[in-house]
């Protein structure tokens, strides 16, 4: 073996698709960074992706489209694939492996870190809390997100969720008291589309241009048309931006990457192509671990001010929730909001189903010193009633409107105002906006069914003026 870092030629046995493979004249590692040039000049960047004593796969990260046997050379740079990072990457717009594609000068590198992520030591990691506003009632009020949390949320075809991840970004805010000035915020957005569309990615453009939010956040663009091997590096570049912002400039960063299920669909048909045996439905049997060294990078560190907070979004095939993507994800992140599609018929956006959907690090960011005292309350009670209106409404469907209660059919009135007045939106509200909506649509309802409130907050809530 000869030393990494040179190069070799006419070394290609073989293309097939988004893999090159090489006889191994090079002492190199797994996931190494690679350049390929072809006999038309253009370097493409890849990485080592399987080796043997023999022969080793390169994944290209870029088209094969004139890549031959001969002519082909592959450069070593004997270290993983790194993303050159520096103060001035907020406000810019990049493809999946980190190139500037707005027209800008390039990013001034004050840090170089590799796409992978850092191995962190598992005790140096703090407890996620605090309180992120999104600006969407349901979440706000009812599935709070945490800082330091990974918060999926479950779309389905069709589902207006890239809507909704626009929005979220242009809107999130840290609570009041928790920023500085306004010029000199700590938080920071990176906005990550996978696997989209043209129109998609230039809706996601104009929408942070024109808003003014591009200027704090860093916008990652893989198209749908680019190869299934630079899919899988898009989310990790966008992760290490964020690591940058956090750990090392010390802001708080929300992480929004859509669609998660295209990246899944790449690891399957990059799986494929190195002859993997498959696991369920033809995903390869370590999607689990590799889905993992994704969401694992949120989180807040000792001694570091920033936090990385995820919201990853996936649109889960024919709407079912046990397929390995949602599933895996399940298991991996702390909860999840779900898309609900009989909401979304009925014309009422963001169509939240809030019965299935749960934010398991809630408790640990709202309440006295986060958000307001009385807000768990106020959210266990929401959903108590909401709750019990979902089962009045299935009782109605059975035996009429004529069959219930004066008090069941006071609740089936409660469920209906509270889809049309809480769970729709026609602009973002501020967490104050949506606690007082969920204090007036508790008005309405008998005394005995507010079994989550005490009687100070029913005095002050429920009697009282305010």
């Amino acid at each position: 073996m000869i030393t990494a870092n040179l190069s070799l030629t006419d070394a290609t046995t073989r293309i097939d698709g988004p893999l090159l493979f090489a006889h191994r004249r090079v002492d190199v590692g797994l996931n190494e960074a690679v350049e390929v040039t072809g006999s038309d000049g253009h370097p493409r960047l890849g990485r080592i992706a399987a080796l043997d004593d023999e022969l080793m796969t390169v994944e290209i990260l870029e088209s094969t489209s004139g890549l031959g046997l001969r002519g082909t050379r592959i450069r070593f740079f004997g270290e993983p694939i790194s993303f050159s990072l520096g103060p001035g990457i907020l406000g810019r717009v990049f493809d999946g492996v980190g190139r500037v594609i707005d027209g800008g000068p390039p990013i001034a590198t004050r840090s170089r870190m590799p796409v992978d992520g850092a191995v962190l030591n598992p005790i140096r990691r703090k407890k996620p809390e605090d309180f992120i506003e999104t600006g969407v009632s349901t979440i706000d009020v009812l599935n709070s997100l945490v800082r330091g949390q990974k918060l999926p949320i479950f779309s389905g075809g069709g589902l207006p969720h890239n809507r909704l991840a626009i929005e979220i970004a242009l809107h999130a805010r840290l609570r009041a008291g928790q920023e500085t000035t306004e010029t000199q915020s700590p938080f920071a957005i990176v906005f990550a589309g996978i696997g989209v569309p043209f129109e998609t990615a230039e809706f996601f453009r104009r929408s942070l241009e024109e808003s003014g939010a591009l200027g704090r956040t860093a916008l990652f663009l893989n198209l749908a048309s680019d190869s299934s091997t630079q899919r899988l590096l898009a989310p990790r570049f966008a992760l290490t931006a964020a690591e940058y912002l956090a750990f090392v400039e010390g802001r708080h960063v929300l992480v929004i990457i859509t669609d998660f299920t295209n990246y899944c669909e790449a690891l399957r048909e990059v799986s494929a192509s190195h002859g993997e045996i498959p696991g369920r439905k033809g995903y390869p049997g370590y999607m689990y671990s590799d889905l993992a060294t994704l969401y694992e990078r949120a989180g807040s560190l000792q001694g570091k001010p920033g936090t990385l907070t995820q919201l990853p979004i996936l649109t889960m095939p024919s709407d079912d929730i046990s397929h390995p993507i949602p599933d895996l994800t399940g298991y991996i992140t702390e909860g999840q909001i779900t898309l609900n599609r009989s909401l979304d018929r009925e014309g009422i956006y963001p169509p939240v189903g809030v019965l299935p959907s749960l934010s398991r690090l809630m408790k640990d960011g709202i309440g006295p010193g986060f958000t307001h005292p009385d807000h768990p309350a106020l959210a266990n009670q929401l959903y108590a009633s909401y709750a019990r209106a979902t089962q009045v409404r299935l009782l109605a469907n059975v035996v009429g409107s004529d069959g219930l209660t004066p008090d069941d059919r006071r609740m089936l009135t409660f469920g209906q105002q509270f889809e049309q007045r809480f769970i729709r939106q026609e602009k973002a509200r501020s967490l104050e906006e949506s606690m007082n909506e969920g204090w007036s649509l508790l008005r309405q309802l008998p005394i005995g069914e507010l079994s989550r409130l005490n009687d100070q907050q029913i005095d002050t809530y429920i009697h009282g003026s305010d």
